[in-house]
């Protein structure tokens, strides 16, 4: 039953895709169907077979050991802040970023990720349909990071067409960062989250495929990454790492005010109506978590999670999950962990909206007016995501 009940989830994911399309006239149906095959074979690879647990398993063996070697850092300088056995969401989620960052920076700095993006965005722009330089920035969001990839073709900016532009900001608000994977992992099963960042990139293709369809000439369909100055290496290494410690502090910073908020507007709900805002919202979002393959007797407390991660963040969701998770199924507690793994939630908008205006001022208006519609875009790649994952579970 739950099969048949996802797959009208699916459907009804395009459908409501088909309905926001700027032309229906144009869309391809033959790449959108390709990419759902590709989905739901590369989730059974995933999640069922030997070959998927190897991958996955040395993928997040790598991350551990990753952060083990970040907590040698954050020990080093917040040893005594802690108490013994003490697990502080500061020092052991947050912190590694830093490290992360900078090994990112070094991959980087040596060409290794700029060869890999350009490589892999060039296959993917064969099975997707769309242009290269499309391809390439959902890869380069995926890796570098959300704000960090329109600075990598700054030079085209200002020149992209109104939907141009939206595939990019879909794109970059669909993934997350690899800076902050082994933060999720600390959260999440290693195996959904790397789950979530193939499909995401494949969904975020899809829904602004139906979205957004248009075709890219020959003479537009080029790519110029900006590479900026020359850096010496130890320059670059400061850099990546002030980088880092601004990422982890702004989350921080904003979990402190998300979590303080939303206790606040429980208390007043709780007081006012007998339930929560969050338990309001749970009932809200429970159709949704039900057409994505959440059993209806666990709809409410999934819906909750997934509308915190809208109106907040997916940290402040995550932190609620881990919480109750133990109450869920295992399969609802996949679909639940790989719909949390995306941008796709309110803050978003502003942030892609700050880094585009930043290079261009121009363009940065042209997003703030699609910003919704952008949101709008980036949930249902979400629960694209995550029903997929019921249906291969």
């Amino acid at each position: 039953m739950h099969y048949i009940i996802s797959i009208v989830g699916l459907l009804l994911v395009l459908f409501l895709a088909w309905l926001a399309s700027n032309n229906k006239k144009k869309i391809k149906y033959r790449p959108i169907i390709v990419m759902i095959v590709i989905q739901l074979v590369l989730g059974l690879l995933l999640l069922k077979t030997g070959i998927g647990e190897f991958l996955i398993k040395g993928f997040a063996d790598s991350f551990a050991k990753l952060l083990e070697y970040a907590n040698e850092g954050t020990n080093f300088v917040f040893g005594g802040m802690a108490n013994e056995g003490a697990h502080t969401f500061f020092l052991y989620v947050l912190m590694p970023i830093v490290f992360m960052s900078a090994i990112i920076g070094i991959l980087q700095h040596y060409k290794i990720l700029p060869f890999m993006i350009k490589y892999i965005g060039f296959v993917l722009s064969k099975i997707n349909g769309m242009g290269k330089l499309e391809s390439y920035n959902a890869v380069a969001a995926a890796i570098v990071g959300q704000n960090e990839v329109f600075i990598s073709v700054k030079n085209q900016i200002g020149f992209l067409p109104k939907h141009r532009l939206y595939t990019l900001c879909a794109s970059a608000m669909s993934t997350v960062s690899m800076s902050i994977v082994g933060s999720y992992m600390t959260m999440l099963e290693p195996k959904y989250v790397v789950a979530a960042l193939i499909l995401n990139l494949f969904g975020g293709f899809i829904v602004a495929s139906i979205i957004n369809p248009y075709e890219v000439q020959a003479e537009e369909d080029i790519i110029e990454v900006q590479e900026g100055e020359k850096q010496t290496f130890f320059e670059m290494l400061g850099e990546y790492i002030m980088d880092g410690f601004k990422v982890a502090i702004i989350v921080g910073v904003m979990l402190v005010g998300f979590v303080g908020l939303i206790a606040l507007i429980n208390g007043v709900f709780d007081g006012i109506f007998g339930i929560t805002f969050q338990g309001f919202l749970g009932y809200v979002f429970a159709p949704i978590a039900f057409v994505m393959g959440v059993p209806w007797h666990e709809a409410v407390n999934a819906g909750s999670i997934m509308a915190t991660k809208l109106v907040a963040n997916e940290f402040v969701a995550m932190l609620d999950f881990v919480k109750i998770q133990d109450s869920f199924s295992e399969r609802t507690a996949a679909i639940v962990s790989v719909f949390l793994i995306s941008f796709a939630n309110f803050g978003s908008i502003g942030t892609i909206v700050g880094a585009v205006k930043g290079l261009n001022e121009k363009q940065g208006n042209v997003v703030a007016r699609f910003g919704l519609k952008l949101l709008y875009g980036a949930s249902l790649v979400s629960v694209l995501s995550a029903i997929i994952i019921g249906i291969v579970f």
